[in-house]
């Protein structure tokens, strides 16, 4: 009888662990997906890294690995945001300045009032409530010192709160919705437009990594893929083109990265937590609410749009709404795609600023 080495046992032991988990992964997210719930694989991958966590079964994923999936995201995010929306934006600055910044400074406020409440420790909170980019400002928050998974809570709790808010209130305003969300899967195919165009846009992306890795730019992967691709989108450089099998598999990557730092302790301490964080939410869409009524006064902009565009989060799934409904969804993409790119630029700056001042008060406090 051939006696099974240590290693051998090990190999096994791994193998099966990677199997369930992508069994059990694909399960969950497919799932989500036809349930029409947003983010679905990634949040799939969050909730069955976290189970595998909890049960001490987590699976170390190669630094590699992450660093494709948050370049992988900002090729996404860069290929999103049309070049006429930004040419549409910059002709009604003002009225974008006002509308953003109002949302802005309100999640702000909220994420320090939950700071200096010490319901959340550090700028986590302060991360756990910029409205919008969810997965953009997960990855950023990890490399400024937040705690990375009830950033995530936060964020995805809020992306489904938005989005199920959103939807009823087009049901209110608009009762003959037509279109429904399709599960990602029915766009599932490794076919693309053009092989140059995926070649130029995989070059990208390689350079954009290599440079994030020698400036050692906090979510470099990420900023610098997003940064160099609306610049090479913008100037028609490169079309990006990424094929719908590479994002599950990015969204995957970050789902695992965030469930598998999950443990009892932080899992207990988040169900304490979320009476406070789901009433942040509330406030924060009720907030954006109010302040969609002064688009209404001031804009003769009809409620639903003016709601549609003002509410935090949730890009793609509000625009699913917006077509489905009766709102001028070109308006309600220009204010959450302008949202999107403030968030982006201005988001770690503030977040980082908004912490420093809290730490030194907390330090003249003692």
């Amino acid at each position: 009888m051939t006696k099974v080495s240590p290693l051998q046992s090990h190999l096994w032991l791994s193998g099966i662990r990677w199997l369930a988990l992508l069994v059990i992964t694909s399960a969950i997210s497919i799932y989500l997906d036809y349930s029409s719930v947003p983010a679905a694989y990634l949040l799939g991958a969050l909730i069955c890294a976290i189970t595998f966590a909890v049960l001490n079964q987590s699976v170390k994923l190669p630094k590699p690995c992450l660093t494709l999936g948050q370049g992988i995201i900002g090729v996404m995010i860069a290929s999103s945001i049309p070049v006429m929306t930004l040419n549409n934006i910059t002709d009604h600055w003002t009225l974008f300045t006002l509308g953003i910044g109002s949302v802005q400074l309100l999640s702000n406020g909220l994420g320090l009032l939950l700071t200096r409440s010490n319901v959340l420790p550090g700028s986590t909170a302060i991360w756990g409530t910029s409205p919008g980019a969810a997965t953009a400002m997960t990855i950023m928050a990890e490399s400024f010192d937040a705690d990375v998974r009830l950033v995530a809570l936060m964020q995805y709790l809020r992306v489904v709160i938005v989005t199920v808010t959103a939807v009823l209130v087009t049901h209110f305003w608009a009762n003959d919705l037509t279109t429904a969300p399709q599960p990602a899967l029915a766009d599932f195919s490794w076919q693309i437009t053009s092989r140059t165009d995926f070649l130029q846009t995989l070059a990208l992306m390689a350079v954009s990594i290599i440079v994030a890795r020698i400036t050692r730019l906090p979510a470099g992967p990420l900023l610098i893929t997003l940064a160099v691709g609306l610049v090479a989108s913008a100037t028609q450089v490169v079309h990006l083109t990424l094929p719908q099998p590479l994002l599950l598999l990015s969204y995957t990557i970050i789902g695992w990265n965030i469930g598998f730092r999950f443990d009892r302790s932080i899992l207990a301490y988040a169900l304490k937590i979320l009476p406070s964080i789901l009433l942040s939410i509330v406030l924060l869409i009720g907030g954006c609410a109010l302040m969609s009524q002064v688009l209404v006064i001031t804009m003769g902009i009809d409620p639903l749009t003016a709601y549609l565009a003002m509410s935090p989060g949730g890009a793609d799934s509000v625009a699913i709404i917006a077509a489905s409904g009766q709102a001028d969804i070109s308006f309600v993409m220009m204010m959450q795609t302008a949202r999107l790119i403030l968030v982006l630029i201005c988001g770690p700056a503030i977040a980082r600023w908004l912490a420093i001042r809290q730490l030194r008060s907390e330090k003249v406090a003692h």
